[in-house]
């Protein structure tokens, strides 16, 4: 394992455990069997050592979010489908790493203060992806967005959902029914958002197929009719 990574994984343990304002580099460098100034070679200070931290759950946590539109999307889903498993993804990556620690509120908390460039960072990142995954699966099922909507316009309201159920849920705790709720609030934004795509302007209407006069008549006979 690489000397970054070992120490990251040790630093979340200790946040996790401490959270930021009780944790020390001393700590992390134990967890990580270093000592200080071996750490110190990697990271200049505790406020370095946890946006760190935080650049790589935000990493997992888009990566996450891609997997799962695309597994949703070569299963068939839905674009709800699709968008409720992305968003899921993302959001249960980022609740998962800190399950069980007493300090989840301060650690979301110390994240907007440690490292607000990183959060406006990825928010713009996960903003990107799901325009990028709702213009194409759009385009695949021929699927138009209602009222003059743009991607970019959904994707910003699917970011208004995810705000507004963590408004009911602090730290995305409990994160079971945090992201049901999130998922009924997405589907009923999605259903009414999109619907089939419009015919271009000029284009006429198939016309109805003709149906077989002859096998309708011999279809209607009745046995012992005479021929």
């Amino acid at each position: 394992m690489a000397p970054r990574t070992r120490i990251l994984d040790a630093a979340m343990l200790v946040f996790r455990r401490h959270g930021f304002r009780r944790s020390s580099i001393e700590q992390a460098a134990e967890a990580a069997g270093l000592t200080r100034q071996a750490l110190y070679h990697h990271f200049k200070s505790k406020e370095a050592l946890f946006r760190a931290v935080i650049e790589r759950l935000h990493e997992e946590a888009l990566a996450a979010e891609i997997a799962a539109a695309g597994a949703a999307e070569k299963q068939g889903g839905s674009l709800a489908d699709i968008l409720v498993a992305s968003v899921s993804a993302k959001l249960g990556q980022l609740a998962a790493s800190l399950d069980g620690s007493p300090h989840v509120e301060e650690l979301f908390s110390e994240h907007l203060l440690q490292a607000r460039d990183l959060y406006q960072k990825y928010a713009a990142a996960y903003a990107d992806q799901l325009d990028t995954t709702i213009t194409r699966v759009c385009r695949k099922q021929g699927l138009a967005l209602n009222a003059g909507m743009t991607p970019r316009d959904l994707a910003r309201c699917v970011e208004m959902a995810v705000n507004g159920a963590k408004s009911a849920y602090p730290a995305m705790q409990p994160a079971g029914p945090f992201l049901k709720d999130l998922e009924i609030m997405l589907r009923t934004l999605i259903a009414g958002a999109v619907g089939p795509a419009k015919p271009p302007r000029g284009a006429k209407p198939k016309p109805a197929k003709k149906t077989d006069q002859k096998a309708d008549k011999k279809s209607t006979r009745k046995p012992g009719d005479r021929r």
